[in-house]
């Protein structure tokens, strides 16, 4: 059953119920209606759930359940018929009056939420404009020295490639947040997979003088992963930890399992993060790099819980950062 089926359910059966209860009780205990305010519930929630429409409707199926008491042996006098042609009409004009307010709500709700996304896509464009704004002007100004006979054309040429790159990361990752990722699970050796992610970044690590330091324990520890998308978070994070360090700094990366959970970490010494930026690091484009695009921890954030894990992170400027990827056992 949907939520709307059983929203609608609910009105029938609580106005079938109210009209029991007036027709059960009344004769017994009291010759006036006792029970007719509980006809608000349904029309509140036919009101707050469906609007005007939902309003009218539900009030005419309230006013037909309601309509036999207009012909009980205890309505009889005129002041009893005005009493429940009253209480008609006054049920008509609340659920009306209260429709009314609420599709005028959600009206201005849906304005607001669309006046965000739109500030949300302006601040999307903006940012990727800035950032393929500088690696462009790199290859427009190395093309027109080319064009020109000036300079080395080598250089040029190598200053060229390197700027496209940017831009195909930083469009790369633009599509990779906006897309679905559709994760292929498989049982696999988490120690294998961090060892392999580590090495990637070996490289990167050298020319910095980091050293990675790989804690893992012994034998196979067994997860359900993606290894490729989950590999690539591991990169991720293992490289931003790389760039935070200082020359002749460590980078350790650990890995523990408990009773309910499996922990991998990346802990640097580095020049860690403040408040602010640990409260914004998983927000859209946000960054402290000169050089960063702001869509690497929120990628990394999505991976991790399309893994139906947790990113979590504790960091301390000047002193350094740990970040903490927590995901269940299989």
């Amino acid at each position: 059953m949907t939520k709307k089926n059983f929203y609608i359910f609910t009105i029938v059966i609580l106005t079938i119920l109210t009209t029991f209860l007036h027709f059960v009780f009344m004769q017994t205990i009291s010759p006036h209606v006792i029970f007719e305010e509980l006809y608000y519930l349904p029309l509140l929630i036919g009101v707050l759930l469906f609007g005007v429409r939902g309003a009218v409707i539900t009030w005419l199926f309230v006013s037909i359940a309601y309509i036999p008491f207009f012909f009980t042996p205890w309505t009889t006098s005129i002041q009893g018929y005005a009493d429940r042609t009253l209480h008609l009409v006054l049920t008509g004009v609340i659920a009306l009056v209260v429709g009314i307010l609420v599709e005028r709500e959600r009206k201005k709700s849906k304005e607001v939420e669309q006046e965000r996304f739109l500030a949300g896509v302006g601040k999307v464009a903006t940012v990727i404009v800035h950032d393929l704004k500088n690696p462009l002007i790199s290859i427009l100004g190395f093309t027109k020295r080319i064009c020109e006979g000036k300079g080395d054309s080598g250089q040029a040429a190598q200053a060229i490639t390197e700027s496209a790159r940017a831009m195909q990361r930083i469009v790369n990752d633009v599509l990779d947040f906006a897309k679905p990722i559709q994760l292929d699970l498989k049982d696999c050796n988490l120690v294998e997979s961090i060892t392999r992610s580590v090495d990637e970044c070996r490289t990167k690590a050298s020319e910095q003088e980091v050293t990675l330091l790989v804690n893992v324990p012994e034998g196979n520890i067994t997860v359900t992963i993606d290894t490729f998308h989950f590999e690539r978070a591991l990169v991720n994070l293992i490289d931003n930890s790389i760039d935070a360090s200082h020359q002749g700094g460590e980078v350790v990366i650990g890995a523990k399992k408990s009773s309910n959970e499996l922990v991998v970490s990346i802990t640097d010494h580095g020049s860690g993060m403040s408040r602010e930026a640990v409260a914004h690091a998983f927000e859209l484009f946000y960054t402290t790099k000169t050089n960063g695009t702001g869509l690497g921890m929120p990628i990394v954030k999505k991976i991790i819980e399309e893994h139906g894990g947790k990113l979590a992170i504790k960091s301390k400027k000047g002193v350094g950062t740990e970040v903490a990827v927590r995901l269940p056992k299989p």
